[in-house]
């Protein structure tokens, strides 16, 4: 009988945040699946866990999924997490995943920890829509390219990126969007340094230049077509 595929949340920063069916699953699994050795190394010391680590990365996906789809079809159960949060949100994982539905294994969602809903539910934007547009392209025209395409999207738009090109980002989307559109970068969520900002585009950027911000962060743009302004005070 085929074992099982988790596909488990981990912390997003704060280690604290695994919860309780995360700590079981993967204390009970017979492999777990890594994007970083490292970082599930780290996770996994926390936790008073060792396991046998397989890495399922950009480099090593389509070499490494039949080896860990064979452990599964004969019986071993494997959980898969990435480097933080919830797995397969432009993260590896998706040649397996396809893989092992293919050949009928069950997989269970074990939800925890998202950057993305962490961030949303301290935005104070209209969350009832939103469009998660992810990651950009890496080189400059096309990342350019795709922000102008994203300005004509009437909703909040979700970024992800690098903490490397936080302030890249914050310039561009100010391009695309109008330096003086709403948003919320959300920073270093959970962490010691966390930090919320809300603002102009432009405003935004200067607070991250003043005090050289450069860490984990989602941002949202308010890019609603019939946005309300907010009521003074």
């Amino acid at each position: 009988m085929p074992g099982k595929l988790f596909i488990v949340a981990t912390p997003i920063g704060n280690p604290e945040d695994i919860t309780f069916r995360a700590v079981k699953v993967l204390s009970e699994s017979d492999f777990v699946i890594c994007e970083d050795l490292k970082e599930a190394r780290r996770l996994l010391a926390y936790l008073k866990l060792q396991k046998e680590l397989i890495t399922l990365n950009e480099h090593d996906e389509e070499e490494n999924t039949p080896e860990i789809i064979e452990k599964i079809k004969n019986g071993a159960n494997a959980a898969l997490i990435s480097d933080c949060g919830t797995p397969m949100f432009a993260d590896p994982g998706h040649t397996l995943l396809e893989n092992a539905l293919s050949w009928g294994v069950k997989v269970v969602p074990i939800p925890g920890a998202s950057s993305l809903t962490a961030a949303l539910s301290v935005s104070g934007l209209h969350t009832e829509k939103f469009y998660y547009a992810g990651w950009l392209p890496v080189k400059k025209d096309a990342r350019a390219a795709e922000l102008r395409r994203l300005s004509a999207v009437k909703e909040v738009i979700i970024l992800l990126e690098t903490p490397y090109r936080l302030k890249s980002i914050l310039h561009d989307a100010g391009n695309a969007f109008g330096k003086g559109a709403q948003a919320v970068l959300a920073y270093d969520l959970t962490l010691p340094g966390e930090k919320v900002l809300r603002g102009s585009l432009s405003g935004i950027l200067a607070e991250v230049v003043k005090n050289n911000l450069k860490g984990e962060f989602v941002l949202m743009i308010d890019n609603r077509a019939s946005r309300k302004p907010s009521k003074k005070r």
